[in-house]
């Protein structure tokens, strides 16, 4: 079999190069081509601080920087040729550094080793969609609470096991998913700040016997301090993990509320109309649109958690420090980061876009018996009975409504008594729906002014 040259980063160790086979395995050019951002500026502040601390000279930190951003404009206008037989990023910038500057670029790799640089970059890579993340779910919750206080009084059906329950408004059912999507942001923002560390500096594993400053490199970066253990910064992926673990409790989320748009946008349902813009014809089919970006977002859960056990899987037994499985840990994180950040932006635009119904919200929270609780807790209030005694006087009263064809506000006030006598017609008071969710006046509950007075709350947290 061919063999290609021997790859001259390796220095004299092998006599020949690998072959094809292995030159493909072991090559991940295709993908970390997208840490070339991260990994110029975490050279940039790695020759920065060797210069500072007269490890390289003034004028060879000067020719080495100027050479970087002379790549990074390469890369960023498509004309720079990457090239997998120098298999990553990080030998791809390197090489190009010295065909630019020539020797003083052998310079720029003192006192670090790929372990530490792809550490570092990987980790910056990651820090920055987390950023991306969690802008992209404060535009949803904004976008929700648009509707929610659009429809604070909006009456709809409430659902337990996808069965009538109890009357809600639209602005309360809106706001389960700000909550939820909150505490999405408020993990990303947990595992940013954890992460926050900088590995540079820890070289191959042990540290380096140069006296480089590792808090310098780590505040020009953007990081709160140095990884405190070499060890550790080198071997680290709990950051990718986190984000991942993130990442798929925020797609679940999404996956959720994708399900309902799929639900309330059909003819059974008629809850909401979504845009044009966010769904699409059939092909045979005229009369047909279909919510098929909601569909997409409700599959997107799929690839980010599997991401996210495919990276576990990798790392559950290796043992200190780097391994070459290692390099298996980007094509994951960078493939759940699109998809997330896709399915985000497309909920946000559904969102935005989506009309409710109001008229068919409010017909169908007046149906299936959804004021069933409220006469319950009528007869326990008004009437004094125990509630076990109330549930079954309800259910009882609940079969007649069924077998005469109707709901409980239109039962007549007989067909009630005859059931428990001391029934009056205050009892319709609380069968309407308006009033049931009006009495739900408990901290966090459907009533409009309890909506109202958390959309404030929320408004506040987002400015």
């Amino acid at each position: 079999m061919a063999k290609t040259a021997s790859n001259q980063m390796w220095g004299g160790r092998f006599a020949s190069g690998p072959d094809a086979i292995m030159e493909a395995i072991n090559a991940s050019i295709s993908y970390d081509q997208r840490l070339a951002d991260q990994d110029i500026d975490g050279s940039l502040a790695h020759v920065a601080m060797l210069a500072k601390q007269g490890i390289v000279t003034a004028q060879d930190a000067e020719a080495i920087g100027q050479g970087l951003e002379q790549v990074r404009g390469e890369i960023a206008q498509g004309q720079f040729a990457f090239s997998a037989a120098l298999e990553d990023i990080h030998m791809n910038v390197e090489a190009r550094l010295k065909e630019i500057i020539g020797d003083p670029a052998g310079r720029l790799h003192t006192a670090r080793s790929r372990n530490d640089q792809v550490a570092t970059d990987f980790r910056l890579w990651v820090r920055g969609q987390c950023d991306a993340a969690i802008a992209g779910l404060e535009a949803l919750i904004a976008a929700l609470l648009a509707q929610a206080e659009a429809g604070a009084d909006w009456v709809m059906p409430g659902f337990t096991h996808l069965q009538t329950a109890q009357p809600v408004t639209w602005g309360h059912h809106m706001l389960a998913y700000v909550e939820m999507f909150a505490r999405d942001k408020s993990r990303l923002e947990d595992a940013r700040a954890r992460m926050n560390e900088c590995p540079l500096g820890a070289a191959a594993l042990a540290g380096t016997s140069f006296p480089i400053d590792r808090a310098a490199t780590a505040q020009a970066l953007g990081f709160d301090r140095p990884m405190g253990n070499s060890l550790d910064a080198v071997s680290d992926r709990d950051f990718a993990l986190e984000f991942l673990s993130s990442a798929t409790i925020c797609a679940m989320h999404l996956s959720r509320m994708a399900e309902e748009l799929v639900i309330w946008s059909s003819a059974q349902f008629r809850f909401v109309v979504l845009s044009d813009r966010f769904s699409t014809g059939s092909s045979i089919m005229p009369q047909k649109k279909n919510p098929d970006a909601a569909e997409l977002i409700r599959a997107k859960i799929g690839r980010i958690l599997g991401a996210q056990v495919a990276l576990l899987t990798v790392m559950k037994g290796l043992p200190l420090a780097y391994s070459k499985d290692m390099q298996e840990d980007k094509e994951q994180v960078f493939d759940a980061a699109d998809n997330l950040m896709l399915a985000l932006a497309a909920m946000e635009g559904m969102v935005r876009d989506m009309t409710a119904n109001q008229p068919a919200l409010e017909a169908a929270a007046a149906s299936g018996f959804s004021t069933a609780t409220d006469l319950a807790d009528w007869l326990v209030r008004v009437l004094g009975l125990p509630f076990r005694e109330a549930h079954h006087v309800t259910g009882s009263i609940v079969a007649k409504a069924e077998a005469a064809g109707c709901d409980l506000p239109e039962l007549p006030l007989s067909e009630m008594q005859s059931v428990h006598s001391g029934i009056n017609d205050a009892v319709f008071e609380v069968l309407g729906v308006h009033n049931s969710v009006a009495s739900r006046q408990s901290y966090g509950g459907t009533a409009p002014d309890q909506v109202r007075s958390q959309i404030a709350i929320w408004k506040e947290r987002l400015e």
